[in-house]
Parts: structure tokens; sequence; C-alpha cells
């Protein structure tokens, strides 16, 4: 788990936090870093320590409360959702501090809220999901009346491309006309078409041609095959068309002049399985 933590309050909780900063291996605060034991990092998952802010508006509340956030991963696979449990504690009580926490992303200049959470429990804490489609810096933020708006500084969670990223972005294609030496992204030949989509949705560089396309990639057998793998047709041992696989025995592919892109059936055995992404 990953951990973003308020500054306010620190001098109230310093022995808590140390005993968090060596129990969870690795701590940034404010810009430092603390590093815990050997025998403590080794065994546990990096934490993240964040520094609050407060807004203006605010200014007018007395109470600074404390928010802690932990992520369930900083890498993520495309498709999974991001899930963040927050936690907000008035330092006065030690008790729950009432309001809404919400997650957002930094998109596009601007910070966007993906969801939002109200505080009702008696520990304080929520739990906030979105599944993000790219890598993005993320943080979250609380209000509640009486208090100061706290925030986490931001920490960048990475999406990864997956299996998942690949199918969905040979669907968008579908129906393009096939055209022979056409690599998109309106037309495709049926190499061309496994080239535009693994270098779009995973960044990865294929040639442009399928009998070479079947040497890139990790070989995969026949029933190991998941959705998003390159399935390359073979005359021989000699390539001669290329398509993504779809699941349950079907391909994405740019089959032939006057054909279109689409999901079709497996229609030979003679076949070979390339993994691009994990």
């Amino acid at each position: 788990m990953h951990e973003l933590r308020s500054r306010h309050g620190r001098r109230n909780s310093s022995r808590a936090a140390g005993t968090v900063a060596l129990s969870l291996g690795l701590c940034l605060c404010a810009g430092q870093l603390v590093t815990a034991s050997p025998a403590a990092a080794a065994s546990t998952t990096p934490v993240i320590k964040v520094a609050s802010t407060t807004t203006a508006s605010a200014a007018a509340a007395t109470v600074t409360p404390r928010l802690s956030a932990k992520a369930n991963t900083r890498n993520l696979k495309w498709g999974s959702t991001l899930k963040v449990t927050a936690k907000v504690i008035d330092p006065r009580t030690g008790k729950i501090a009432k309001g809404t926490v919400r997650l957002q992303g930094y998109v596009g200049g601007k910070w966007r809220t993906w969801d939002t959470e109200s505080v009702k429990n008696q520990n304080g804490t929520v739990t906030l999901k979105y599944a993000p489609k790219n890598t993005y810096k993320v943080r979250t933020i609380f209000n509640g009346s009486g208090y100061k708006t706290v925030t986490t500084v931001k920490t960048t969670v990475k999406v990864k491309a997956s299996g998942a990223k690949i199918l969905a972005e040979a669907k968008k294609h579908k129906g393009a006309l096939y055209k022979y030496g056409a690599s998109g992204p309106k037309r495709f030949d049926c190499s061309g078409f496994t080239k535009y989509v693994y270098k779009k949705a995973a960044g990865k560089s294929l040639p442009h041609k399928a009998n070479s396309q079947q040497s890139y990639g990790k070989k995969v057998a026949k029933s190991n095959k998941k959705i998003g793998d390159l399935i390359v047709f073979r005359n021989g041992s000699y390539g001669y068309h290329a398509g993504i696989y779809a699941g349950n025995g079907y391909v994405y592919d740019s089959p032939h002049t006057g054909a279109r892109v689409g999901k079709h059936k497996i229609w030979n055995s003679n076949y070979v399985v390339r993994r691009l992404v994990a």
C-alpha cells in the first residue's frame, strides 16, 4: 500500500508516525526521505507520507484535521480500478472529522474530481475508486464544516498497457476498410492494422509485414493465449496474416480487399501466438 498523509498534527503524533515509518519501510514527508531498518524495509511495501495545504476560503475555520490516504498500488494495469482508502481525524478528540473526501486526478492542466465520498463511519475512513486510462498525478482533498480544507500532495499513479487496452484500441477501428500497404489511421492491411494498434495502445513498434511480426514479443502456447495477444497465421512456417486475439476463438483483424476491420472467427489452426504486453 502507498500512503499519503497530511503534515498537520505532526507534533502530537510524532511517536506514532515514527512507528508507522519503521513498520512500512519508506516514508516521504515534506520532501524528506526517511528510511527504516533494513529488516523492516525488506518485508514491507513502500509508503509515501505527504504534506497538506489549506485554502483561503477555509481561513475562518480553526481546526485542521489530519488526513491520510493509502492507494492499493502506484502501478496500475490498464482497465483495473485504483482504490484509495482515506482517513480523517479531528486532532482535538482523536475521533472522526465529518465532511467529504474527494479523489482527484491532474488531467489537462486541471485537477478533476473522480470520486467523492462522505465521512460517516466511526473511524473516519472512506474508500474512493476510479479506473484511470492513462498515467496521472492524483491526490485526495477533505472539506468539512468547521474545519480547514486539507489536501494530500500529488503522487503519480502509472497505468501500464495490458491486453485489455490493446483490444480496446483494436475495437475503435471496427469498420475501417482494407487497403493494401495501409497502416492507419483510417485504412489498414492486416499487418498495418496490428502495427498501428500496438504502437498506439502500448508504444510497441512492429514491422509492416506479418511474417516479420511473428518474431516479436514472447512466444505463448495456443492454450495460454489471452486477449490482446498477437496472432500470426502461417502457411508452413511463413506468416501471411496477422490479427489481435479477442477471446473465445476470435481475432480482430483487417482481412482482405473489400473487407473491413472486425471480429472474426479463427479459421486456421496453423498460427503462432506472441505476447507483447503483460
